[in-house]
């Protein structure tokens, strides 16, 4: 087993807060694994659980696509993010076979050619023995690493991650964590203009309505109980009308951003100091070279200084700031309203993390 990886490191978030642009970043760094969505695609059991696998069911788990993101592929309402559904060249199709939830943006943030990097890795997992879970992933980044030039620093980075902060920690104890934040109203009204956090917000609403903990706890009955503009969102193809032309007020997406920030902070605060930090989306922008030579001090890899000013002239000019203020004032003032609970479990969050700032 190839284990060439020192550190392992998740950038969490709540998303739309400059994290892919940090992915662009560490991938540059010649330390550093940078999987780009990796739990945004393979987010749930028995991938992300401590319980055995064999290596042909570990593979199982990267390789079978994810029907939610397949399904906005084929209704027209893809992700930004969304890599591999840009390239009708490479095999895999959401409209014929689905496409493997590890290539949707992860194998194509490291490679040019993410079939041949699938196919090199299926015999070697499909071979591995069956263990825990976790060691299973252990194990994937490791020969990452290794076929894409030996790293020794694993970066894990989804945008929407917040939520899964516990169970990250129970699997992988001994990971650091970076907490990417962004001005409340600012990530609120960016959230209120993408497809994914639209989504998010009407499959929440979906599984409030059904009384579940989870759209995985969803059966045919509740589907059939909702109203005739949410039950379709979970069906293989819908009509893109349904996301990208309903009324969705951005006041609400401050809720949902509040909503995430303070489940994400109170689980956070329970990780050791030493193995957490905070990194402000504006402070980046302001001070990149210094928050990236931080960044890679707490992930465990040199700050090199070719590094450094390659990542200040990806940064440069992909910040937008302040674009809430041009709201017309009545929704302003109701989105900031709404952000206040986040905004103050952040104040709470870089109090307990001041030590590590620093670090």
């Amino acid at each position: 087993m190839r284990t060439g990886i020192k550190t392992l490191t998740f950038v969490v978030g709540t998303g739309r807060s400059g994290s892919t642009a940090l992915s662009q970043v560490l991938r540059l760094h010649p330390d550093v694994l940078s999987l780009n969505e990796l739990y945004s695609c393979i987010d749930g059991p028995p991938a992300l659980s401590g319980q055995p696998l064999t290596g042909p069911e570990f593979w199982r788990c990267l390789r079978e696509p994810m029907e939610v993101f397949d399904a906005m592929v084929r209704s027209g309402t893809p992700l930004p993010e969304f890599i591999y559904n840009r390239h009708p060249e490479w095999r895999y199709s959401a409209q014929t076979t689905g496409i493997p939830a590890i290539s949707m943006m992860a194998l194509p943030h490291l490679t040019d050619d993410p079939d041949a990097l699938l196919d090199a890795l299926e015999p070697e997992v499909r071979s591995w023995p069956e263990r825990p879970a976790p060691q299973q992933w252990h194990a994937l980044f490791g020969a990452l690493a290794w076929r894409i030039g030996g790293r020794e620093a694993a970066v894990e980075r989804s945008g929407y991650s917040l939520h899964r902060v516990g169970l990250l920690r129970e699997l992988f104890p001994e990971a650091r964590f970076v907490h990417l934040y962004r001005d409340g109203p600012d990530c609120a009204l960016s959230m209120s203009r993408h497809n994914g956090y639209r989504m998010i917000a009407l499959l929440r609403e979906i599984v409030r309505r059904s009384g579940v903990e989870s759209a995985s706890e969803l059966t045919d009955d509740h589907i059939k109980q909702l109203p005739d503009d949410l039950a379709p969102l979970l069906s293989p193809q819908y009509d893109p009308a349904l996301v990208l032309d309903r009324e969705m007020p951005v006041p609400d997406f401050g809720t949902l951003w509040s909503d995430l920030i303070c489940e994400g902070v109170e689980q956070l605060s329970a990780i050791p100091a030493e193995q957490r930090t905070t990194l402000s989306y504006e402070r980046l922008l302001d001070a990149p070279r210094q928050e990236l030579a931080r960044v890679a001090d707490f992930i465990g890899v040199q700050p090199i200084a070719e590094w450094l000013k390659e990542g200040d002239e990806l940064l440069d000019g992909t910040g937008r700031r302040n674009s809430a203020l041009r709201l017309p004032e009545r929704v302003l003032t109701a989105l900031r309203a709404n952000c206040e609970r986040g905004a103050a479990a952040l104040g709470v969050a870089g109090a307990d993390t001041a030590s590590s700032q620093g670090s």
